[in-house]
Order: structure tokens, then sequence, then C-alpha cells
């Protein structure tokens, strides 16, 4: 089925917003970037996240628009040159002002098929084609109005970047950094869970410019990684994602034992992936 609704898709015009194109930058292959998600979300998840930023413990952001702190965030973020990329809403309704009624309606759509079932994010829907795209170029849009520029690079909230609409489709502009699935090892999740994943990643892959390995800061935490991380970070660009709001998160960020890490291992932003 996955290959099926590939094969129609691929036909389809490609949707730009304006003159955002990729520029063809050479890719830094060893690097580790940690990137700090839901910045703009609210002032608190800003706050942290700054505060990390500004001890040197994360590299980068993802921003969301629309949001509660989305306008102040945008504003910090000019203020310490914060590499900042979209994050993409496609779950969580608006909390801040500026979306119109039309957008609302086509994020409200979205939303609710996102979150009818746990599988929903796999399942492509033709009658929702025009909604993701409506939704995507206006939060594109904000982003550029907030940061004077296009995004560093795209993911979504909860992932969601990453369902079947979104990867089908060709929305997002060629050449675009973007956001890979999590990296598991065989024994970590099922075969067919770890051959959809791969399946995923190889198709955009075709089309934007990934990093090669994604993980996230807790599990790393909770299931013993760093050892892992460290190792592909010094021949791999290697994505850590962490929600400096997360009080564990923040406190490991902090710690000596992550500045002795970061010590070892080139780090980056998605600006020089």
């Amino acid at each position: 089925m996955f290959f099926q609704t590939a094969l129609r898709i691929k036909a389809e015009k490609n949707i730009r917003i304006g003159r955002w194109t990729a520029l063809a930058l050479p890719k830094n292959s060893n690097m580790l970037i940690i990137n700090a998600d839901d910045w703009g979300r609210s002032a608190a998840e800003t706050e942290a996240a700054l505060a990390c930023y500004k001890m040197r413990r994360i590299t980068s952001a993802s921003a969301m628009v629309f949001m509660a702190d989305s306008e102040r965030a945008a504003a910090l973020a000019g203020e310490v040159a914060l590499d900042v990329g979209l994050h993409l809403n496609l779950s969580q309704p608006f909390s801040g002002q500026g979306p119109d009624q039309a957008l609302q309606q086509h994020h409200h759509r979205v939303i609710r098929f996102l979150k009818g079932s746990k599988h929903a994010q796999l399942l492509y829907n033709p009658f929702l084609r025009r909604s993701f795209a409506y939704v995507y170029k206006a939060q594109a849009g904000e982003f550029f109005r907030l940061y004077g520029k296009w995004p560093a690079h795209v993911d979504g909230h909860h992932h969601m970047h990453l369902c079947a609409n979104m990867v089908l489709s060709r929305t997002v502009p060629a050449g675009t950094k973007q956001r890979r699935n999590f990296s598991f090892w065989p024994g970590e999740k099922s075969f067919f869970n770890r051959a959809y994943r791969g399946l995923v990643d190889r198709w955009l892959a075709r089309r934007y410019r990934l990093p090669d390995y994604f993980f996230d800061l807790l599990q790393c935490q909770q299931q013993h990684k760093w050892n892992r991380v460290e190792s592909l970070a010094r021949s791999s660009s290697v994505e850590l994602m962490t929600h400096p709001l997360v009080a564990a998160e923040t406190e490991y960020l902090m710690g000596s034992e992550f500045a002795a890490l970061l010590q070892r291992v080139p780090t980056g932003s998605y600006a020089a992936l």
C-alpha cells in the first residue's frame, strides 16, 4: 500500500513557498547536533532552552509558530544568534495570535485525522492533501515573518512531519534539511518497525537532507546509549533531540558528564549539515 500510494503521489506538482529553494551546501559528515524542541510554545520552554544555549549545551532549536511565546521567542533567537528550524505543528491547537479562520479550519481537520487513531499517521488521506499543504505553508510563512528567513530545518511536533501525508507529498521544498526517524539497532524494536522506519528514511533522503542518525536524550539516559552516540558523532552527523523543560534533561545537559562528552566530539547546528 505504501509503494502504491507513493507512485500516485510522485507525479504531483511540487508546492513551493515563494522563492524558497535550498542551497547546495557541502555536507558536514561528522558532528553532534543538540536540538531543543518546542521553542516558542510557552515562555517556560523558551527560557529553559535559552539557558541551555547560553551555556553551550544545545546547538540549535525548533520553533513553533502561532503559539503563546512565538513572537518573543523569535526576538530572543535573533538576539543570541540561535540557529532555528520549524517545529511543524500538526497535532496541537494554536495557543497564540495570528491564525485566521481558514488556517484554523484546515489545522483542525489535520489534527482530528492524525489524533483519530494511533495508526493514522501511517495512512495517506487524499481528502486532506490541500489541508496539509495549507497548514505547512502558513506555518512556514509565519516563520519567515517572525525570523526574517526560512527555517534552518524542518521537524515536527510529536514527529508528525513523518506522517504519510507529509512524507508522500512535495509540500516541503526539495533540499530542505529534515529530521529523520529515530535510529534503532536490531533487537531494540521489531523487524517490521525498523524496516518501516528505514523505508521512510530512504524515501525522504531522495528529496531532503537528513542527519545520518537521530536519538532522544531521555532515551539515551535511560538506555545507556552515550557510547553509541559518541562513537557515531566522530564519523557521522548525529542529531540529539532534547526538551529542556523536562527537569531530568536539563540536569543532564548542564552536568559535568555531558560537558565532558561535548569536549570529545565535534558539535554543530543544522546550518552546518
